[in-house]
């Protein structure tokens, strides 16, 4: 099982491959198209700017690269925001996997200590019946650290709400997309990580 972690300019992609290895396997950190391409699993996590960041991306043809995948990705925090049609993040368009765009939240007036903004901490998650998410159980709690949230679509598998219901995971095809941070999550997360990379993909 051969699995690469993208290299690019966002942080915490260290953390993931620690958490890959948490559950019982190797993941190498690569921007090599081609070492991209040979993978069996790719993971496309982070956490940045999302102008800044796609602008390094597209500079360096790895817009077009991850768009052409055909083995299963996973976008984890600003890899998922990036996989979305459009950010809100310094207006930007972006990969355009998922055709939804990504909102900054917006808390109401009084501003409640619940809704502070960034959305930081642990939060639930309400799920679809699909195998990345098998044997979780009801509600599980996850991980999050964001400003900015993906909208509820045709491609959302999982909602959390803070201020609004968002979506928490996305999957349409091979391409599969956490906003919170498994790497981050406990156990939770490692059954995730765990099911992404043992899964059978059709």
């Amino acid at each position: 099982m051969k699995i690469v972690i993208i290299k690019y300019n966002a942080g915490n992609i260290f953390s993931v491959r620690y958490a890959v290895k948490r559950v019982g396997f190797e993941a190498e950190i690569t921007d090599d198209p081609a070492v991209i391409r040979a993978a069996d699993r790719v993971i496309f996590p982070g956490v940045g700017e999302a102008g800044t960041t796609m602008q390094y991306l597209r500079e360096r043809g790895m817009d077009e690269l991850i768009r052409s995948l055909t083995q299963p990705v996973l976008g984890i925090c600003i890899g998922m925001q990036l996989m979305c049609r459009h950010s809100e993040e310094s207006d930007t368009d972006c990969l355009g996997i998922f055709d939804t765009p990504v909102e900054l939240f917006v808390p109401p007036e009084p501003n409640p200590m619940h809704y502070k903004v960034p959305h930081m901490g642990w939060n639930t998650l309400e799920y679809s019946n699909i195998p990345l998410f098998q044997d979780l159980g009801p509600n599980p709690y996850v991980y999050f650290v964001h400003s900015y949230h993906p909208t509820i679509c045709a491609h959302t598998v999982a909602v959390t709400d803070h201020i609004v219901p968002f979506s928490s995971a996305l999957q349409k095809d091979n391409f599969y997309a956490l906003q919170f941070h498994p790497e981050k999550s406990g156990e939770v997360g490692a059954r995730i990580l765990h099911r992404f990379i043992t899964m059978r993909h059709d």
